[in-house]
């Protein structure tokens, strides 16, 4: 299926044909990665302007990275340094950016529905970087793309989701992805941060880590997303890790071979221990490397490029 989209805004909006679409496109650039020279001319020419409005290590980086390998100019502005300081809306910074002859735009915000509404205004390709609690696509891709390195397919396969479900956008993308792409999806984690509600979804839901990791393929760890809970969903840290963190005891309650995943940072020592998250069953780093791939993809589709012609 060609991909037909100028943006990348959320998950729940793709079939499952265009989330394979560029997870083919993914998989020819990554043997790009592995050239000598590890770079394309597909977007030679254009430039791309990466608006952080909240931190990030790793989406940042990694876009940064993707563009440059496309061959593209990049700007990564520091929004803590910009015009939004003295009262500048989002709408005004943007169309100022694009009137500077920005060719994409890639974009973090606080404010959950900030890509979409920016998609509207501008007439060139919105990448989603994360929107508050909303959807961070292109995470929950590359997770997706690594589990089917691993598996083959994710089709039948059973996940767990632990820890601050809540409020994360990665849960909520990764379940829309995984969902469509056939696998059982389970959440896990105290009742204050993994509501029934979300049963709506198509997921189970359970507060009991022992039961919910036993026939695992893969569990993706979470930290508690501190910056946006306006009250303390649990009594302490410490609280938290002695009933839901990963350590080498509970290992145990998981199949030998099943995939530990984390979208980072790792807060190690509360949801996970140290030992498992650089363990062989760890496939965290490869995480970050597939980050890369998946992000050329996109920003190689969302401009229009197709699947069959990276390949050639």
């Amino acid at each position: 299926m060609p991909w037909n989209r100028q943006d990348l805004i959320a998950i729940e909006e793709l079939d499952p044909e265009e989330i394979n679409t560029l997870f083919e496109a993914a998989d020819a650039l990554k043997k790009v990665l592995g050239r000598k020279t590890a770079k394309t001319p597909a977007l030679r020419g254009k430039h791309v302007v990466n608006l952080f409005f909240e931190p990030s290590t790793r989406t940042r980086v990694a876009f940064e990275m993707a563009a440059k390998r496309l061959s593209a100019d990049v700007t990564s502005l520091d929004m803590k340094t910009s015009s939004a300081t003295k009262g500048e809306t989002l709408r005004d910074t943007v169309e100022n950016i694009r009137a500077l002859a920005a060719d994409i735009i890639v974009i973090r915000h606080s404010a959950p529905g900030s890509a979409g509404y920016i998609a509207k205004i501008l007439d060139i390709p919105v990448l989603n970087a994360g929107d508050g609690a909303h959807e961070h696509p292109t995470q929950a891709l590359l997770d997706c793309f690594t589990l089917r390195e691993k598996f083959g397919s994710l089709e039948g396969r059973k996940i767990a989701i632990l820890g601050d479900i809540l409020y994360s956008r990665v849960a909520r993308s990764n379940i829309w992805a995984m969902n469509k792409l056939g696998a059982q999806v389970t959440l896990v984690g105290p009742a204050t941060l993994v509501p029934r509600e979300f049963e709506k979804m198509g997921v189970t839901v359970s507060h009991d880590l022992k039961s919910a990791l036993a026939d695992q393929d893969a569990v993706m760890l979470l930290r508690i997303q501190h910056e946006r809970q306006n009250a303390s969903a649990f009594p302490s840290i410490n609280e938290y890790t002695s009933m839901f963190g990963l350590n080498k005891e509970r290992l145990s309650w998981l199949k030998k071979d099943a995939v530990i995943m984390h979208p980072g940072p790792i807060n190690r020592g509360v949801e996970i221990d140290s030992e498992l998250a650089d363990s062989p069953q760890s496939v965290i780093l490869e995480q970050v490397t597939n980050g890369l791939a998946v992000r050329m993809a996109a920003l190689y589709l969302c401009h229009g490029g197709s699947a069959e012609a990276v390949a050639s």
